[in-house]
């Protein structure tokens, strides 16, 4: 790799030569995108000091420059070209055309770029066919009618390469990237215009599905209670985002969803082929999420054409949305918020959406910004693996039925007790994964069938293979929140995780071999309040110390406690869980006991850390 300046202005300058020479050709509709990248932006981004071809040999995580395979037919690209990264931290992304299009004037390019870079939350992105060089600042949200020059803030010619490199280099090439002046560079850019980001974006997006699909499921349903209805609502929502995202990586046929809202000609309803679809979606990926055996409830429901249809139209082009390249703490991110509100029914049985009583005391819901949960991952759960591969390398005797032939033990555990939306069990699941195929790569071995079960080369690199990332998850990942709704959101995104860089073939082989090609999360991630256990209301609040009776069954439910033990017996009976990672709610005990006073009372007499004086729950996780 190039790092020095002015070796690299050189090359640059003998590239625009070149270029300048054969102009009329490169230009020639015969020559194409992937000729472009090949002989001229790949070596441009190289003399700019980036591993472009991966000479390295890095693993997939860590590759410096995520480079996809050129794909002819636009409306069949589902990722950028190039994503530049330091570390596991994309920085911007690259979009590259071949020279007979117009970057200065030609707006199609320009959206696509910024749509990409809106939706995985970057700053700045770059467009270039080499010929010409366009920098967009991409914070605000970007509308099909914009015209090409809008949120530019930089264009450079191929001829003005040679007297612009420092330009160029400092804000662009490696070094500056991992010194910090790209970043100083985006913050000095930041335009005037209104920024709306992704998150928020989609936050109003998902929340205006809720009102409607609450307001219809009430119309046409007329027994529905409120517990049904929000479970109703927040399932059809998990679903249907499940299926767009598995769209744009590959995994479901394209437009799948969007087809079901233009008839199919046999005179059923948008729900009724929805169903349909979920039903099939239950066959293939056997997750818990389509299950219809526990789910009773909205296979037999009633919702308008005129209801679905604008939902399912807006996750589809032109909308901004690209869910290929959408990180899986944005979507979090967006279901912490949603959360926090909750459908009632008026006595006319009217929809209506209400924020829950803890977050309008709280004054809202803060996300965990993803730097502290990977701080906090980095620092406990890398720790104890460290301290692990330390100990199980000193241990001469290597014994399969303790694991030691696998990246972890088999009984190293880890737990999320207010795991809320999951941003913090999918920082710890994407740890173990990378640990996991860095661990594999360095002693790849054919002839041992736990390496054989667990790599599969894709494009010449190790990744590991779908029935290992299930796994790992199963065997690894935990958690538990009092909120039904997010307990759901949560099994959600570690499905998504599982998920990420599969394609259709992939998943197709696991259904070949009879295999699911998702795991069941019910025994992984529960529902229930991890500070009281039922054995203190039988003894406490129930009409007999062995009684199951609460003379408040309303109250019983609200607190819904949990019993460790029954819920997770082989971990308890073992030792417990290895590493307690989260961020637990943070309630003013005085705030809560307006509409939480058992809970108030039971911490009370549980925990040496409630019985002075006003003080926060977190105190008591």
């Amino acid at each position: 790799m190039l790092k020095d300046f002015q070796e690299a202005q050189v090359l640059v300058s003998q590239l625009v030569k070149q270029f300048q020479i054969n102009l009329p050709a490169y230009r020639a509709p015969s020559y194409k995108e992937a000729q472009a990248r090949l002989e001229f932006i790949d070596k441009f981004f190289v003399c700019l000091g980036w591993d472009v071809n991966n000479t390295e040999r890095a693993a997939p995580q860590s590759k410096e420059v995520e480079v996809e395979p050129t794909q002819e037919v636009e409306g069949n690209k589902r990722a950028p070209d190039y994503a530049f990264r330091i570390g596991d931290k994309r920085k911007f992304f690259v979009e590259a055309k071949k020279p007979g299009v117009s970057i200065r004037t030609d707006a199609k390019p320009a959206y696509q770029v910024r749509r990409y870079a809106w939706s995985a939350r970057l700053p700045l992105s770059i467009l270039t066919d080499f010929e010409e060089f366009a920098v967009y600042d991409c914070r605000s949200k970007p509308a099909l009618s914009d015209q090409a020059g809008v949120a530019r803030i930089n264009f450079i010619g191929y001829e003005q390469y040679p007297d612009r490199w420092r330009e160029i280099w400092d804000v662009f090439s490696r070094e500056a990237v991992r010194q910090g002046s790209f970043d100083g560079y985006a913050d000095q850019s930041a335009g005037k215009r209104g920024t709306t980001t992704v998150d928020l974006e989609f936050l109003r997006e998902i929340e205006g599905w809720r009102s409607n699909l609450a307001r219809n499921f009430a119309l046409r349903n007329a027994p529905l209670g409120i517990d049904d209805l929000n479970d109703a609502v927040q399932r059809t929502i998990d679903r249907i985002i499940f299926l767009r995202m598995a769209e744009d990586r590959g995994i479901e046929p394209q437009d799948r969803l969007l087809s079901l809202t233009q008839g199919g000609g046999d005179g059923a309803g948008i729900y009724e082929n929805l169903l349909r679809l979920f039903k099939f979606a239950d066959a293939k990926y056997n997750s818990g999420l389509f299950d219809f055996e526990s789910d009773r409830l909205t296979g037999r429901l009633k919702v308008d054409d005129g209801v679905l249809k604008p939902i399912i139209a807006s996750l589809y082009y032109p909308n901004p949305y690209e869910f290929s390249v959408m990180p899986a703490e944005i979507l979090g991110n967006v279901y912490e918020q949603f959360l926090g509100k909750v459908i009632r029914l008026t006595p006319g049985h009217r929809a209506k959406i209400e924020e829950k009583p803890a977050v309008k005391k709280a004054g809202g819901v803060y996300y965990t910004p993803s730097y502290i949960v990977d701080y906090i991952v980095r620092n406990s759960i890398g720790r104890k693996i460290d301290e692990q591969s330390r100990g199980r390398a000193l241990n001469v005797v290597s014994s399969r039925a303790t694991g030691a032939d696998l990246p972890l033990p088999k009984n190293f555990r880890i737990l999320d007790v207010a795991c809320g939306s999951g941003s913090f069990l999918l920082g710890a699941y994407q740890h173990i994964l990378d640990h996991s195929l860095q661990w594999y790569c360095e002693r790849v071995d054919p002839d041992d069938p736990n390496h054989a079960k667990a790599l599969v080369r894709v494009n010449g690199e190790w990744r590991l293979t779908t029935a290992e990332r299930k796994r790992l998850l199963l065997a690894h990942i935990f958690g538990v929140d009092i909120d039904r709704q997010a307990v759901e959101v949560t099994k959600l995104s570690l499905l998504l995780k599982v998920l990420e860089g599969e394609k259709e073939q992939t998943i197709q082989m696991e259904l070949f071999s009879k295999k699911r090609a998702l795991p069941n999360l019910d025994q992984n991630i529960k529902c229930g309040n991890s500070l009281i256990e039922p054995d203190y209301f039988a003894n406490n609040l129930f009409d007999g110390p062995s009684s199951r009776v609460h003379p408040d069954p309303e109250e019983y439910r609200r607190v819904n406690p949990f019993c460790w033990r029954a819920e997770f017996p082989e971990i308890m009976s073992t030792g417990g869980f290895d590493c307690i990672i989260g961020n637990p709610p943070y309630i003013r005990m005085q705030t809560m006991s307006e509409w939480a006073p058992a809970e108030v009372t039971a911490y009370k007499q549980l925990y040496e850390t409630a019985k002075g004086g006003n003080y926060d729950i977190y105190v008591v996780f």
